[in-house]
């Protein structure tokens, strides 16, 4: 009997080629056969040159395997904060989303076309000022317990006048459980590109590949570029030299801003993780949109003549090169086939630092309060947004671990929540015996709350010398409460319902004594809980001091 696709008159050696390295698609509805069928009807020579090429396409794009562990990204935007974008991330009181005039000054599509395809968090939390929050995410624990608790400075302990003398500044070490770490051991190509501040000069923590991962493009103690200008090598030859972003030698002298040089670095150790077979990790950790405030020249035409500083306009082609760095990576995955098998987390590590004017505490968080270092809402809420590169409901990892689209989770998530969640998503486990504060986001990136995860976020800032001092906030469901250490006088207490007062602007510590008392009670306990260090002031401990 003839062969329907005419195979029989090839020649046996063509057929056992084919036999081997087409039979895994030619099931599939999208697959080959019928082009397969087309050539064969032809003559000889050209269909052994158009099934030449049909092998080319397999081997350059073999199909993703059931059981092949996702690609993760984790694209993490310094100083980036709640308002920084076009895409709207507050509610108002009828659940909807608001959209806010500093939403229609950035322009960041896509951030939007992520959040379309995908779950953003309104109420998601970040320490805030980097260091803490970034040493959080690799290690699942609030900065009260991993003892980071103010930005690292590179020359010297910066506990600043009432810092506690034990704090954590030399930052990670060889030892420390993260998650780098952890998926490094499971095969995984652990990637970092970019900021790294997890340790000073001549720590362990400065250089990402004592902490687990395999490469690290442009990382070290630094916390912010000594220049965006490949005219002035990022640092080395103009700039803040102090603070020259190390490696990427091969674009020195050339006219390209940092944040496309670190996305054209970061689309080729993708490429090198797939070439060598390996599910990727990849740390994406722009030094934008940190100061100093650099315009980007190829955005700068879309903010000139607006009513904004020329610092506010060189900060929004910050945020819009940020845009399009993101937009390059997802297309570069696209391009790679690796689209449906490779998850991505896009949130900032701090409230927003843009430089806006400040009326009344109220700036570039607005209508939240604070921005930056700030003990309000503005200093802490961030964006996160979390979407497969490619949606595909029947995509083996996509079933494992679904998440919705173009949806709003208005429950609380945290930087603590990326360590469990990663790691289930992975299908790794990490140590027994290491303490996590976070909780795993699966039922949220679904679209649904977790019943069982506490509504709490403390941040612990026992420092001087930002814009708000020596302070510890908890949130714990809908309240709120500021504990100001009594460094030079009594303690101060600040009291918010979040529920009722989003923005903060109604202190109600005195007129609700008895849930002031509460507030501090529980924020007691949390402290005791992390064993936190607390400021001192000649040579004792400042503890908190509940109210009577």
């Amino acid at each position: 009997m003839k062969n329907r696709t005419g195979t029989n008159n090839l020649d046996p050696r063509l057929r056992g080629i084919l036999q081997k390295k087409l039979f895994p698609f030619w099931g599939k509805p999208s697959g080959i056969k019928p082009f397969l069928a087309i050539a064969l009807r032809l003559k000889t020579g050209f269909s052994v040159y158009v099934l030449l090429s049909l092998l080319c396409v397999v081997s350059c794009n073999p199909p993703i395997q059931e059981n092949t562990p996702p690609n993760i990204i984790v694209f993490l935007v310094d100083d980036m904060g709640l308002m920084d974008t076009s895409v709207p991330f507050l509610t108002g009181s009828d659940g909807n989303l608001v959209k806010y005039p500093l939403n229609g000054y950035y322009k960041t599509p896509n951030m939007e076309m992520l959040a379309g395809q995908g779950v953003r968090f309104t109420n998601f939390y970040a320490h805030s000022v980097c260091s803490p929050s970034r040493t959080s995410i690799l290690t699942g624990q609030n900065s009260a317990r991993h003892g980071v608790t103010n930005w690292i400075k590179s020359e010297e302990n910066n506990r600043t006048e009432f810092g506690p003398s034990n704090w954590n500044w030399k930052g990670l070490t060889k030892e420390s459980v993260t998650l780098p770490k952890i998926l490094q051991q499971a095969g995984y190509k652990t990637i970092h590109v970019g900021k790294a501040h997890f340790g000073p000069f001549n720590s362990e923590g400065e250089d990402p590949l004592n902490l687990g991962f395999d490469v690290n493009i442009a990382g070290s103690s630094i916390g912010q570029p000594g220049s965006y200008l490949g005219t002035e090598g990022f640092g080395h030859t103009g700039g803040n030299k102090k603070r020259a972003v190390p490696g990427l030698g091969k674009y020195h002298g050339k006219d390209i801003f940092l944040t496309e040089a670190l996305t054209l670095e970061a689309n080729l150790a993708i490429s090198q993780a797939k070439e060598e077979g390996k599910p990727f990790f990849l740390n994406m950790a722009h030094y934008a949109v940190h100061a100093p405030f650099y315009s980007d020249p190829r955005f700068a035409e879309n903010y000139k003549g607006l009513d904004m500083s020329e610092k506010a306009q060189a900060y929004a082609t910050l945020i819009e090169g940020i845009d399009k760095s993101l937009g390059d990576i997802v297309q570069h995955v696209k391009n790679l086939g690796l689209g449906e098998n490779t998850l991505i987390f896009f949130l900032g590590d701090n409230g927003s630092d843009a430089p806006l004017p400040i009326k009344n505490d109220y700036s570039s968080s607005a209508p939240l309060k604070g921005k930056k270092g700030n003990h309000w809402e503005g200093g802490m809420r961030v964006p996160f947004i979390a979407s497969w590169v490619v949606p595909g409901k029947n995509a083996f990892s996509q079933k494992k671990s679904p998440i919705v689209q173009n949806t709003v989770q208005q429950q609380m998530g945290s930087i603590l929540d990326i360590f469990p969640t990663l790691c289930q998503i992975a299908h790794v486990n990490s140590p027994e015996d290491v303490t996590i504060d976070g909780f795993n986001l699966q039922d949220q990136l679904m679209g649904k709350k977790n019943e069982i995860r506490d509504e709490s976020f403390l941040n612990h800032f026992p420092h001087g010398n930002h814009r708000t001092n020596y302070f510890t906030s908890l949130v714990w469901s809908n309240w709120k409460i500021i504990y100001h250490y009594q460094v030079d006088k009594e303690p101060r207490y600040e009291l918010f319902n979040l529920k009722e007062d989003p923005f903060e602007s109604n202190n109600i510590a005195d007129k609700n004594p008895g849930q002031l008392k509460r507030m501090m009670r529980t924020l007691a306990k949390e402290m005791k809980n992390k064993e936190a260090c607390y400021p001192e002031k000649e040579g004792k401990a400042l503890e908190l001091i509940i109210p009577r």
